[in-house]
């Protein structure tokens, strides 16, 4: 028994020692202690007081040329006697027949008081509105186009 003893002695001194009583748990709490660096406070400068605005070199643009009307709503269109009436008899362009109907609108008061997008219609008005005795405005140039004559 004492051969048995002496084997198992020396394959427990060739084999290493393990440190059950010491644990490395005290380095753990110390990386648990870590703490990132303080960033520096960055200090925004205080609001500058305006200079006066320096005055700008403007450079030469090009010039624009001025805007031109389409030659189709600038063409003279004649009108039917009917709506002669309202707008007078001579050759003029569709927004300008438009433009008339509305300063007669306007002057006559035909507008409705409660209901602003509505034209009554007068004597003169009622024929170039179909008869109708009143319309809503979004439907006067559908009206304009009907009495221009071809």
């Amino acid at each position: 028994m004492a051969k048995a003893v002496k084997k198992t002695a020396k394959k427990a001194a060739s084999k290493p020692v393990k440190k059950a009583a010491v644990k490395k748990a005290a380095p753990k709490a110390k990386a648990a202690k870590k703490v990132a660096p303080k960033k520096a406070a960055v200090k925004k400068a205080a609001p500058k007081a305006k200079a006066a605005p320096k005055k700008a070199v403007k450079k030469a643009a090009p010039k624009k040329s001025a805007r031109k009307p389409n030659a189709a709503f600038m063409a003279p269109l004649n009108v039917t006697p009917v709506l002669a009436e309202v707008v007078g008899n001579k050759p003029m362009p569709r927004t300008e027949i438009v433009k008339k109907i509305w300063d007669y609108i306007k002057k006559n008061n035909l507008q409705d008081k409660k209901n602003k997008r509505m034209i009554n219609a007068d004597s003169k008005l009622k024929p170039v509105f179909g008869g109708k005795d009143q319309i809503s405005m979004f439907d006067l140039a559908k009206l304009v186009n009907s009495q221009i004559a071809k």
